[in-house]
Formats: C-alpha cells, structure tokens, sequence
C-alpha cells in the first residue's frame, strides 16, 4: 500500500464524506436513477433537505410559487447540482472544525474552496459556453486532500505548510515532508467517490504546469480559477502562490477583457454564494 492510500485509509477510519454524497455520486452516474431514488436518499438528510429547499427559493432561482417538495426541487436544480449542494454542505461541516495553528486555519481552506469552485462555474459558463457543474465540483473538492494531511499526520503537514510559507510552493514540501502531496490524496479519493474520470485527474493535476494544459479541460478552468482568485487573498495558506501552465497564461492574456469583466463580477457572486452556506 502506497504512502498516500495509508493516509487515506487512517483518515476514512476517522470520517470520510457522509454516506448521501457518495450515495448521490452512484446515482447520477447510473443511467437507470429515477427521481424517487434521489428523494429517498435526500431524505436521509434533514440537513440537505433544508439547505436544497432554501436554494430553490432563493431569488437565485425566482421562483414564484414556493416548492415545498424534494422531488419538485430536484427537478427545478438539476440532479448534478443536487450533487454538487450535498458537497458543498458536507465539506463545510468537515471544514469548520477547527485546531488552532499559526500556519493553516481550515476556514481559510473552506472559503478558498468555496470561491474557486464559484470562479470555475464563472469560467466555464462564461469563459467558455459549457456546462459548469462539473467545474464548481472540481473546485470544491480540489483541495480535500489536504485535510486528510492536516488529520492523520498533523506534524509533518504542518512543516510543509511553514516551509511554503517561504516560496508558496505547497506540494513541493508535502512531497518533502509526507512523501505525498494532496494533489495526489485527493486524486485517490475521488477514485474512491466513484467521480468522473476528468474531475479526479484535474484535482490530481491542479498544480502541474504542463506546456500544452487546454484552457476548457477542467484542469485548466480549475487553474484558471485558482490564479483569479488567489488575486483576491482567497489562498488555502497565506503565502501560497497558484501556478498557471503556460498555455493558460496565454490564454488569459488574448482573453483579457472578457476575464476582466468576469473578475470585476467574482465579489458579488462570491457574497450570493455565502448567503446560501454561510461563512
């Protein structure tokens, strides 16, 4: 068993994302779910249920007659971004748990995930015309990985982390310090989970400078985003500094105006989304 699949097994013995998540994931990726075998997992989750209803009657949605169903909500939100609110709750939870350190806070970690999974949605939808629930996935999973580290070897992580400190590159001093980097936990995760190909090898390649990254994959909206939003302070750790491949950087630039308008947009998206899940 590898370095990474020990941390991962020592963290599940301790708590792993709650059963509807992973339960919903089988689900939509199984072409026989019907609308009931979603509301009999949801209903599983008081908690879930709360959040999908006050989502649906959001002036997000301007619904004018209120829904007070699961099933008239599903069908309303769509089943991949059911997926992606039972996420985001589950994580939010994980991630409010805090231990004090002068170097990694876990809210810091929660809102630099919660906005690049914002911005990725932003650039996939408004960048590049494409669906963007599997982008907001991307990007408020991406960084899991690090909290398995923080958990089940606490010690080490946490000279990883005063070491980037120094330079802003994380994964270096993971691999130094824990013989792994959370790129590659979270990648093994997502096999885990059961997640779509793409979204497990743009988590395990986040923070690859290849030469030739295309600026569509979810690789390159996901290092896109994290580069935007790093400009805001919106880092997992203070000092860390995303790194874009030098495709995505040539993108930005021949595409400046149209990112410019996205990022003067980033705020206020960014406050509607933490209305809805809180800070």
């Amino acid at each position: 068993m590898s370095h990474p699949q020990q941390l991962i097994k020592k963290y599940t013995a301790i708590k792993t994302l709650p059963h509807v998540v992973t339960r919903l994931s089988k689900l939509i990726n199984n072409e026989n779910s019907t609308m009931k075998d979603f509301e009999d997992v949801i209903k599983t989750d008081p908690t879930l249920v709360v959040r999908l209803l006050r989502m649906v009657n959001s002036p997000f949605f301007g619904i004018r007659q209120p829904v007070d169903s699961i099933s008239r909500a599903v069908a309303y939100i769509g089943m991949k971004n059911l997926q992606n609110i039972a996420v985001t709750d589950a994580l939010k939870n994980i991630f409010k748990e805090e231990r004090k350190s002068d170097v990694f806070s876990r809210k810091r970690l929660w809102l630099h995930c919660a906005a690049v999974s914002i911005c990725s949605l932003m650039v996939a939808e408004r960048i590049f015309g494409i669906d963007g629930d599997d982008a907001y996935l991307c990007g408020i999973l991406h960084d899991f990985g690090l909290i398995v580290e923080e958990q089940v070897a606490e010690k080490p992580f946490l000279e990883a982390c005063r070491a980037c400190g120094a330079t802003g590159s994380l994964p270096a001093y993971e691999r130094q310090f824990l013989d792994t980097d959370h790129c590659e936990v979270g990648y093994l995760l997502t096999q885990d989970w059961g997640m779509p190909s793409a979204i497990q090898e743009a988590i395990r390649d986040h923070h690859t400078a290849a030469e030739d990254t295309d600026p569509t994959s979810l690789t390159g909206i996901l290092q896109i985003s994290e580069y935007i939003v790093g400009q805001f302070d919106y880092t997992p750790i203070s000092g860390a500094k995303p790194q874009l491949s030098p495709s995505l950087t040539a993108h930005l630039q021949d595409n400046i105006d149209e990112f410019a308008v996205l990022i003067d947009d980033f705020p206020d998206e960014m406050r509607k989304t933490m209305e809805i899940y809180g800070s």
